[in-house]
C-alpha cells in the first residue's frame, strides 16, 4: 500500500509512522467507482450466482426422505461422493451469504466492530472486503473498511486463536476500548483546572472550529494529527487541548486527557487554524447540517467566560464522579488525578496501542539529590538499567572469587576485586547511586504472581504492550480488555490497564512459575512514570530514527537492561551492527553477529523451528505456552536489535518475518538513519535533546540511554571482574593494611565481624546514632572512599536533599574528631570522595593484614610467627559480618561482596592454621582451628574435606563416623557434594553402611 504522507511543513521532520496512516479526508475518485462496481459484480456471482448454478447442475442438497439408518447401509459410490460434495459448497455459500449479511449490518448501522461468523474466519474477511469496496464511495465504508492490500497480510490472523489474533490486531477491540476509555476520563475528572488558553490562539470574529472525524477504516482522529492538518505543527496539539479541556461537548462528557476523544465531539481551533472546509465556522458553514451547526454554537457558548461556569459545574458534580471512581476497578474512590500532558494518538488501530501514560493517584514524590557531584546522569537515571547492571556485576565478582578459593591446587589466592578508577569508578557510583534493586524485586514478583494467579483460574496471559511504573504502582497495558484481572490486581484507568498498587505488589512471595514478560525494557520516563515496552509483543518491526550516536546510546540501553534485568528468565539477545563488546555483560544472553546476511539466515530457520514447536505443543502463542506447567526455558523470548540500516530489499525480508513473530516471542528493534523503514508497524524516533518521540503511539519521553562513554565503562568493570580473565583471579593484596605491630594501636577500632561495637568514641545521643554508626560501617568497608552520592542513596534508598546529606556528614566528622596533629578523621580526596584516616581501623581491616602478613610477609620465613598470626586472626571471628544488625537497615550490603569474601577469609585463615598444626601432627588443634572456621563459614566444602582428614588422622572411626552422619544430615536432599563422597570413600569405604545403620 503506497505511503500517504503530510502535505504540513513539518512532515519532513515529524516522526512518521507506517500503518495507520493519519487521517485524509478526500473525494471519491474514479478509481473508486471502479473498485467499488467490480466489487458488486463479485458478491452478485457469489451470493446470486453460485446458488443457481447449484441448483441447476446439482439441484436441492437435502433428501427428500430424512433416514439415516437407511442412508448408512448404502455402498459409497461417485455419486454420493459428488452429494456430499455439493452439500459442503452450498454450506459454503450459506456461510459466506451469512457473513456477507454481518457486514452489511454493521457498516450500515455505523458499528465499527461486526460481529464474528462461527468458523468463518478467511470468509468473513472476503466479505469485508467485498462491502467496503462496495460502500467506498459512501461515508459508511469509513468507519470499518481496512485497505484491499491488507487482504493476503491479514488471511493468517483471521485463522489465528484469540491470543494470538489479539497480539496481531488489536484494533480489533478499538470500540471496545474507546468505550472504556470514555468512561474511564469521565471518572477521572480533575479537580481543579487552570485556564491557559494561549492568547494568541483567539481572535475576535476569527474563531473557528472542528468536528471530530469518525474512525477511516481502523484510523482514528487524534490531536496531534488534527493539529498537523490545521497548524502545520503536530506539537501544537497543546493549544487545542488547552482552548477545549473541560468543556461540555454535544454528548454531555467533557475533555480532560489529551489522547481521548470522540467522533462528533467539536474542538475549538486557534484562529491561525487552516485547512478548508474541514475547519468549520457556525456562521459561515452552509455545508453543515442545521443540528451540528447548532452543535457549534451551543458549544461556542461554553468558551472564553463560561469556561468558569464550566469548571464551578465540574466542582459541584464531583461527588458522582467520586462515587463512580470507588466503584471502579481502579481502587479507591481517587477519581481526581493529574495527568501529565502528552502527544497523543490514534487508539485501537491495527497493529498500534495509544501507549498513554495512566492516570496515577497524587502522591508525594520523594526528595532526591539535586546535585550529581559529576557522575553519569543517564545511569542515575535509570534505576532499572542500574539495579540489573549492579546485581549482574556482584554475580561476576562473586563467580571470580569463588574460582579463586575453589579453583586450583597451586596455593590460595586473593580475594579482592580490582578497584576501579576514573570514568569505571564513576560508572560503579552511578550504579550504586542510580540502583532501585526493590522495584526490580517487586517487579518480577508482581509479573510471576499474575502469571501464577492466571494459571490458577486457567486463563490465558493477556497481551501486553508495556508496563508503567508510576509512583511505586504498575500498570500493564494491554492490547484489548481481557476481563476483570486476578486479585490484587484491579482494573485501572480503562478496561485496557491493569493496576497493581506498590502495598499489594509487597505482599507477593516469590513464585515457581516462568516470567510472564521477559521482554520487557525500559525505553525512559513521562514525568515520574517509567515506561517498559514489551519488545516481543510488538507486531511487526519498532523502528528507531535519529542520529546514530544516539540511537547508539538507546540501543546500548535496550540491550544492557535486557542482558541484566532480574524479571526475566533465559532469553536470547541478538546484537547486529554493534555491541560486540556488550556481549561480556551477559555471554548466556548476548550475541553478537556480523551482519544482516548473517540474522536474516538465523531467524528464518529460528522462526521455522517456533512455529513447529508451538503447533506440536499446541499453543496459539508463547503466552499460552508459559502459564500452567510450562518449562522456564521453552518459550524464552528472542529479541533482535539490529543498530545497521537495512536496505529495503532486506527490510521487507525482516518484516516478512516479524509480521508473525510477536506470538512466536520474537521482537524486532531495528535502526533507521532516513526514518523510513518498510514494513515498520511502530516508529520512534530520539532527538538530540534526549527524548524518545513516537506520535501515534502517544509517547514523548526522556529516553533512557547509555552513551559511548558510560558504556565503556561498563564494560571495563565487567572484563577486570571475569573471572577467566588472569590466571590469578582477584588481587592478593588487601586495599588496606594495618600495621600489626604493638606500635599500630588505632585511635578508632570498630568491631564489625560479629556483633557491632567501636571503641574510641562516645557513643552519641539521640535517634541519630544509627545513622552515625551505619555510615562509619560504608566507609570502613570502602577504604578506597566513598562518593557523597552513594553514601546518601545508602543510608536514604528513597532519596534525601542535599541539605540533609550535608549536615549527616558534618555530624559524622564531628564524631570522628581529629587526630592528634590536628587532621579531621574523615576528609574528601580530590575526587571528592569521603575518606578514612588510618588512625581509624576494623576488625575486618587487620584480620585480612593479619592473614596476608602470615601468607604473603613475615610468616613465609618464619614458622612460629605464622603459626601467632593465624592464631590472632582466628581469634577476631565471632560471628558473621554486623550479625546483629538492626531490622531493615545495611540494606546496601546486598550490593557488596564482603558477604562473600568474609567466609572465604575466614575458611582460608582456618585451612592454613590447620595446616599448621597438622605439619606436627596435632591433629586436635587442626580440629579446633576448624571448627571455629566453620562457625562463620559453615557450607564451605574445604573445611569439611579437611576436617575428615584430621579427624581421619586420629586413628578413630566411630568419631570419623559420627561425622560422616553430621556431614549427610547436614546436605539433606541434595547429598554429599562429589569430592566430599570420593574422600569418604577413601577414608572409610564402610561410611554408607555405618551412617545407615546409625539411622
Amino acid at each position: 500500500m503506497p505511503r500517504r504522507r503530510s502535505d504540513s511543513p513539518s512532515s519532513s521532520t515529524a516522526p512518521r509512522n507506517r500503518t495507520p496512516q493519519p487521517v485524509r479526508v478526500r473525494r471519491r475518485s474514479f478509481g473508486d467507482f471502479v473498485k467499488a462496481f467490480l466489487a458488486f459484480v463479485a458478491l452478485l456471482v457469489l451470493l446470486v450466482g453460485v446458488p443457481l448454478a447449484l441448483a441447476m447442475t446439482a439441484g436441492w442438497p437435502f433428501p427428500d426422505t430424512f433416514e439415516p439408518m437407511e442412508w448408512l447401509k448404502q455402498d459409497i459410490s461417485v455419486s454420493t461422493f459428488l452429494s456430499i460434495l455439493t452439500f459442503v459448497v452450498w454450506l459454503a455459500w450459506a456461510q459466506f451469504t451469512a457473513c456477507v449479511l454481518v457486514e452489511m449490518k454493521a457498516a450500515l448501522s455505523g458499528v465499527g466492530v461486526p460481529g464474528r461468523v462461527p468458523g468463518a474466519g478467511p470468509s468473513q474477511l472476503l466479505a469485508r472486503q467485498l462491502v467496503a469496496a462496495l460502500l467506498l464511495v459512501g461515508a459508511t465504508a469509513a468507519s470499518f473498511t481496512p485497505s484491499l492490500a491488507q487482504l493476503g497480510q491479514t488471511y493468517d490472523d483471521n485463522q489465528r486463536p484469540t491470543v494470538a489474533a489479539a497480539q496481531q490486531t488489536p484494533g480489533l477491540f478499538a470500540q471496545q476500548q474507546e468505550q472504556a476509555a470514555n468512561t474511564a476520563a469521565a471518572v477521572a475528572e480533575q479537580a481543579s483546572h487552570t485556564e491557559a488558553t494561549p492568547a494568541a490562539a483567539k481572535k475576535q470574529g476569527d474563531t473557528k472550529f472542528y468536528r471530530i472525524q469518525p474512525p477511516e477504516g481502523r484510523h482514528h482522529d487524534s490531536l496531534w494529527e488534527i493539529a498537523e492538518r490545521h497548524l502545520g505543527d503536530g506539537r501544537r496539539y497543546k493549544e487545542i487541548f488547552e482552548l477545549n479541556k473541560d468543556r461540555v461537548q454535544p454528548d454531555g462528557s467533557r475533555l480532560n486527557e489529551a489522547s481521548l476523544i470522540r467522533p462528533g465531539w467539536i474542538m475549538e481551533m486557534p484562529g491561525d487554524a487552516r485547512g478548508g472546509d474541514l475547519v468549520e465556522m457556525p456562521d459561515d458553514a452552509p455545508e453543515v447540517s442545521p443540528e451540528v451547526r447548532q452543535q457549534i454554537s451551543d458549544y461556542a457558548k461554553t468558551g472564553d467566560g463560561a469556561s468558569g461556569g464550566g469548571d464551578q459545574a465540574q466542582g459541584g458534580g464531583s461527588g458522582s464522579d467520586e462515587a463512580q471512581g470507588s466503584g471502579s476497578g481502579s481502587g479507591g474512590g481517587t477519581a481526581h488525578v493529574n495527568v501529565p500532558e502528552q502527544r497523543p494518538a490514534p487508539a485501537g488501530e491495527t497493529g498500534h496501542a495509544d501507549l498513554r501514560r495512566p492516570a496515577p493517584d497524587q502522591v508525594a514524590t520523594p526528595a532526591r539529590d539535586s546535585s550529581s557531584f559529576g557522575l553519569p546522569e543517564a545511569l542515575l537515571a535509570a534505576p532499572l538499567l542500574a539495579a540489573g547492571l549492579l546485581g549482574a556485576l556482584g554475580h561476576r565478582r562473586r563467580q571470580a572469587l569463588w574460582q579463586s578459593a575453589f579453583g586450583g591446587i597451586g596455593g590460595r589466592r586473593g580475594m579482592e576485586p580490582p578497584t576501579p578508577t576514573g570514568d569505571a569508578l564513576d560508572v560503579q557510583d552511578a550504579l550504586l547511586v542510580g540502583a532501585d534493586p526493590e522495584g526490580v524485586r517487586l517487579l518480577d514478583r508482581s509479573l510471576r504472581g499474575l502469571a501464577a494467579s492466571l494459571a490458577a483460574e486457567s486463563r490465558p496471559l493477556p497481551t501486553v504492550y508495556a508496563a508503567w511504573m508510576s509512583n511505586g504502582d504498575l500498570h500493564l497495558q494491554l492490547a484489548q480488555p481481557s476481563g476483570k484481572p486476578p486479585a490484587p490486581w484491579q482494573l485501572g484507568q480503562d478496561q485496557t490497564f491493569w493496576m497493581l498498587a506498590r502495598a499489594d505488589a509487597e505482599r507477593y512471595e516469590d513464585v515457581d512459575t516462568a516470567a510472564p514478560y521477559p521482554g520487557l525494557v525500559s525505553l525512559g520516563t513521562m514525568d515520574d512514570s517509567r515506561l517498559l515496552l514489551n519488545l516481543e509483543s510488538v507486531p511487526g518491526i519498532v523502528s528507531l530514527s535519529g542520529r546514530e550516536e544516539d540511537r547508539a546510546a538507546v540501543f546500548a540501553s535496550v540491550a544492557a537492561e535486557l542482558a541484566t534485568n532480574g524479571w526475566s528468565d533465559r532469553m536470547t539477545i541478538t546484537l547486529v551492527g554493534f555491541g560486540e563488546d556488550l556481549t561480556a555483560l551477559a555471554p548466556s544472553r548476548l550475541r553478537h553477529l556480523d551482519g544482516i546476511e548473517a540474522l536474516i539466515e538465523t531467524m528464518e530457520a529460528e522462526t521455522r523451528q517456533r512455529r513447529g514447536a508451538l503447533g506440536a505443543a499446541g499453543h496459539d502463542s508463547v503466552l499460552t505456552g508459559r502459564t500452567g506447567p510450562a518449562q522456564h526455558t521453552r518459550w524464552a523470548p528472542h529479541l533482535v536489535l539490529l543498530a545497521a540500516e537495512p536496505s529495503p530489499e532486506d527490510a521487507m525480508t525482516l518484516a516478512e518475518l516479524a509480521a508473525d513473530a510477536s506470538r512466536l516471542g520474537i521482537g524486532y528493534l531495528v535502526g533507521t538513519g532516513s526514518g523510513d523503514l518498510p514494513g515498520a508497524a511502530w516508529e520512534m524516533e530520539i532527538t538530540g535533546a534526549g527524548k524518545l518521540l513516537a506520535p501515534l503511539l502517544g509517547l514523548e519521553l526522556d529516553a533512557q540511554l547509555l552513551p559511548a562513554a558510560q558504556q565503556r565503562a561498563v564494560v571495563q568493570l565487567f572484563t577486570e571482574s571475569d573471572p577467566e580473565r588472569s590466571p590469578d583471579g582477584p588481587g592478593t593484596t588487601p586495599p588496606f593494611l594495618v600495621d600489626i605491630s604493638e606500635q599500630g594501636r588505632p585511635a578508632v577500632y570498630a568491631r564489625l565481624v560479629g556483633s557491632y561495637e567501636i571503641i574510641g568514641l562516645e557513643t552519641p545521643d539521640g535517634e541519630r546514632s544509627a545513622l552515625l554508626h551505619e555510615a562509619l560501617a560504608l566507609l570502613l568497608l570502602h577504604r578506597e572512599g566513598v562518593h557523597p552520592r552513594v553514601l546518601s542513596s545508602a543510608l536514604w534508598p528513597r532519596g534525601v536533599t542535599d541539605d540533609v546529606r550535608e549536615a549527616l556528614i558534618g555530624r559524622l566528622r564531628d564524631w570522628l574528631g581529629t587526630d592528634p596533629d590536628g587532621s579531621p578523621r574523615l576528609r574528601t580526596d580530590d575526587a571528592g570522595r569521603l575518606t578514612l584516616a588510618k588512625s581509624v581501623v576494623s576488625d575486618l581491616d587487620v584480620l585480612r593484614s593479619l592473614y596476608h602478613e602470615a601468607t604473603q610477609g613475615k610468616g613465609v620465613d618464619s614458622r612460629a610467627v605464622r603459626g601467632r598470626l593465624l592464631t590472632d586472626a582466628l581469634v577476631l571471628v565471632r560471628g558473621p559480618l554486623l550479625a546483629d544488625r538492626p531490622e531493615g537497615r545495611y540494606r546496601w550490603l546486598t550490593h557488596e561482596i564482603v558477604d562473600a569474601q568474609l567466609p572465604l577469609l575466614v575458611a582460608d585463615t582456618g585451612l592454613a592454621l590447620a595446616e599448621f598444626h597438622m605439619e606436627k601432627n596435632r591433629a586436635e588443634k587442626a580440629i579446633e582451628a576448624l571448627n571455629a572456621a566453620l562457625r562463620t563459614a559453615p557450607a564451605d566444602e574445604r573445611l569439611w574435606n579437611e576436617l575428615l582428614r584430621a579427624t581421619h588422622a586420629l586413628d578413630d572411626p566411630a568419631r570419623l563416623t559420627a561425622l560422616a552422619s553430621d556431614l549427610v544430615t547436614r546436605s539433606g536432599a541434595r547429598g554429599l557434594p562429589p569430592r566430599t563422597e570420593a574422600l569418604l570413600d577413601e577414608l572409610l569405604p564402610t561410611w554408607r553402611d555405618a551412617v545407615a545403620a546409625a539411622g
